[in-house]
């Protein structure tokens, strides 16, 4: 009996695209160790983290095997614990800045009290001497009443679990992206675009881990196109804020290379752990740390009182303050409803599909009549005129005297028929 290929996936399922790399980053390898253990390159295992491609067959089994997470770990040998990352973080602050997936866990039911001291009115157990006694007849138990089901969630239609992450993710967003780009219109702009791709793709981002991260990193991609800077609109950032600390703050981030504005803005503003930051940036962890490191200096640099911070992690904090401080502070414009933006996305993509209908129906005419009004054969073309020098004249009879015009016309009026022609006529 031959296996089938088709029952591989089932056999050997394997996470999301960002969740095979954390589980790779919490097991200390690296991606060359890993792809020495399957059999491939590094570049195919990058491949696989990035949800481009995906194993199959053996090599399938054994990544899934090589990244699957530990269930219990051996008792005489401790669990390598993973590695920290670049600076202990502690219990992240409210921020307006921060927009986490939403959440909704149907409700469970009650949690079991835990046993304690019996109230004073409480009746005793019985005791051995107030038993029953056995040659009495066995009383039968009642049996205890069914569990009370816990109410069922009621399940939301597409339109309203969309609207339920826009009111929830757009606010902030709008902001984060508003400190990516320095550009209140853009980071509008922005994120309600990166909405609509989210919409239309809302059976892939209605199952992904973290919706909110997804629509993030379209918002971010969108906003950090440098085909921007050909628009009049977005191609001088706004106004920095008028206090001191902002400014600086404002012109620091700004003055960063995109790619460090986008690591310290998700690492320091939203509050991604490292290996969540380079996923997202697409870059290695330690590409990550490295740019992490950079952008925090070029910033204390502005900041005064970020560089005297005694740790790191007093730094982040810092930074994390003040990213939500700048953010809060502008007139951020409100992203628009969730309604306009869906049927907004509908509409613009209905437009570029009859566009491309009509196109496709204008190019198929044109080659239509082209092939109906274009030649069978080749048809040489017809050589320009010349002047041709050298050639002698052209020859011929002597112009004719009056007496021959008399004699021809003589000969025409009258014709000559029979003998008589050779009779010579005498006057």
């Amino acid at each position: 009996m031959t296996r089938s290929t088709t029952d591989e996936p089932a056999a050997h399922p394997l996470p999301s695209p960002k969740e095979r790399r954390r589980l790779r980053e919490a097991k200390s390898l690296t991606e060359q160790q890993v792809a020495e253990a399957v059999g491939v390159t590094r570049a195919t295992v990058r491949s696989w983290e990035t949800g481009r491609t995906s194993p199959r067959g053996r090599k399938r089994a054994l990544y899934a095997k090589l990244i699957a997470p530990d269930q219990k770990p051996s008792p005489e040998r401790k669990p390598k614990p993973p590695p920290a990352p670049l600076a202990v973080r502690g219990p992240e602050p409210a921020s307006v800045i921060a927009a986490d997936p939403v959440s909704a866990s149907p409700p469970g039911p009650a949690p079991a009290s835990a046993p304690g001291p019996a109230p004073a009115n409480a009746p005793e157990p019985a005791s051995a001497s107030t038993a029953p006694d056995a040659s009495s007849p066995p009383v039968p138990a009642t049996p205890p009443p069914p569990p009370e089901p816990p109410p069922a969630t009621p399940r939301l239609s597409p339109d309203e679990a969309f609207d339920a992450l826009y009111a929830h993710a757009a606010p902030g967003l709008v902001r984060q992206t508003y400190l990516l780009t320095g550009r209140r219109g853009l980071a509008r702009e922005s994120v309600e675009r990166a909405f609509q791709l989210a919409w239309h793709r809302w059976p892939e981002v209605a199952v992904d881990r973290d919706p909110a991260g997804w629509v993030r990193a379209a918002a971010y991609e969108y906003a950090m196109s440098p085909w921007h800077r050909l628009r009049r609109v977005h191609r001088h950032p706004d106004e920095p804020p008028t206090e001191p600390a902002r400014r600086a703050l404002f012109e620091a981030l700004l003055d960063l290379p995109p790619a460090y504005r986008r690591t310290l803005l998700l690492y320091d503003g939203v509050g991604l752990d490292l290996p969540e930051t380079a996923a997202e940036t697409e870059a290695s962890t330690p590409a990550a740390a490295g740019r992490l490191e950079v952008a925090r200096a070029a910033v204390a640099e502005r900041l005064p009182e970020l560089a005297a911070a005694a740790s790191p992690a007093e730094r982040s904090e810092l930074l994390h303050d003040r990213l939500g401080g700048l953010a809060r502070a502008e007139h951020v414009p409100t992203p628009s409803p969730a309604r306009a933006v869906r049927t907004g996305g509908e509409n613009k993509a209905r437009l570029w599909t009859r566009a491309a209908i009509a196109f496709a129906a204008l190019l198929i005419g044109a080659t239509a009549l082209t092939l109906h009004t274009a030649p069978t054969h080749y048809e040489p073309p017809i050589a320009p005129p010349e002047r041709v020098g050298g050639v002698p004249p052209r020859g011929g009879p002597q112009k004719l005297t009056p007496q021959d015009l008399k004699l021809q016309k003589s000969l025409k009026e009258e014709l000559a028929h029979g003998p008589e022609r050779l009779v010579p006529r005498i006057p």
